[in-house]
């Protein structure tokens, strides 16, 4: 079993069987998932009530030590997740075994003392996700098969019942890892912006890569959904808020001879009022999850530098989903 923690504490832990492979971690490192990735594991509601698997004759098993929760997700997905959001905690409060930041009497600069900005106290995580379902158009002259003639092996088509043949199941399987070896961010929505002349999705690029973001970025995780025409992608980065706080320091050990003590004026985080303005508008986007769709046109080359090289056009729906999360 897979076991990951959020901190050096001995919290309540959650065993989770993602797709058959069993990942146990603490239920405070759950419930800091972001929003989006806790409504694909938990599509219901998070109801973290008993369910155990049955065995094959109905009854449950009296050697499970431990309640397991059944979910459709890639394993693999969350586990690049968890290892953000931990490091991003470790680099901002301070490792498990080691000082921490002391956040406690924060000496906030003139003009934010009377506002209460989490932005100052939380780390910031900007949580951008893709569904994107792609359909393979096949060749022209690709008629369905009608029963009982003989099939081309060659050619991409459907059987009169809708069914696809050993060619089409190819086809699409090549698309999909075509798309999927696509892996910058930006490009499928630039060029939509370049096509449409979209001011407001320019403005969600701008932004973005004001935030935290560079316009030749690659998606951080991205993989093929089993028995789908679609590819799941997710990035993280940290929140440039414009905040600048004072280095960790360790009370264990002693003050340099000849060195100042601490004042509240080094207590004071350094700030730049231009980026912290950019990184509040993100604010809006924590625990609301704002989802973006529109579709898109391509022309890919399939098997390409070989003799069965062929383009073939892809229409892709492609949902991107965008969150904060503070830890």
């Amino acid at each position: 079993m897979a076991s990951t923690s959020s901190s050096g504490g001995g919290g309540q832990k959650v065993a989770l069987d993602l797709r058959g492979e069993r990942v146990s971690l603490e239920r405070e490192a759950l419930m800091e998932l972001p929003e989006s990735v806790l409504l694909c594991l938990f599509p219901n509601g998070v109801v973290l009530s008993p369910q155990r698997q049955p065995r094959l004759d109905g009854t449950e098993d009296p050697d499970e030590a431990e309640d397991v929760y059944f979910v459709d997700f890639d394993a693999r997905c969350l586990e690049f997740v968890l290892q953000f959001f931990g490091s991003a905690r470790d680099s901002f409060y301070g490792p498990p075994q080691g000082p921490k930041r002391d956040l406690s009497d924060v000496a906030l600069p003139p003009g934010q003392s009377n506002m209460q900005n989490p932005l100052f106290l939380k780390q910031a995580i900007i949580v951008l996700r893709e569904e994107l379902e792609y359909f393979a158009i096949p060749p022209k002259g690709a008629a369905p098969l009608s029963e009982g003639a003989a099939p081309e092996a060659s050619l991409p088509r459907t059987h009169e019942n809708g069914q696809p043949n050993a060619a089409l199941v190819k086809l699409k399987l090549d698309a999909g890892n075509a798309l999927l070896a696509r892996r910058s961010i930006f490009t499928a929505l630039q060029r939509n912006v370049n096509r449409e002349n979209n001011v407001a999705e320019q403005h969600l690029i701008d932004m973005l890569c004001m935030s935290g973001f560079e316009r030749d970025d690659n998606w951080g995780y991205r993989s093929i959904e089993p028995n789908r025409c679609c590819i799941a992608s997710i990035a993280l980065v940290l929140l440039k808020t414009g905040i600048v706080h004072p280095p960790i320091v360790d009370p264990s050990v002693p003050t340099p001879e000849g060195a100042e003590p601490p004042t509240p004026e080094s207590k004071t985080p350094k700030v730049n009022a231009q980026q912290l303005a950019t990184a509040q508008k993100l604010l809006l986007f924590w625990r609301k999850p704002a989802r973006k769709c529109w579709w898109d046109a391509t022309d890919i080359v399939l098997n390409e530098g070989t003799a069965e090289a062929q383009e073939i056009k892809v229409w892709a729906r492609r949902v991107w989903t965008l969150e904060l999360s503070l830890i």
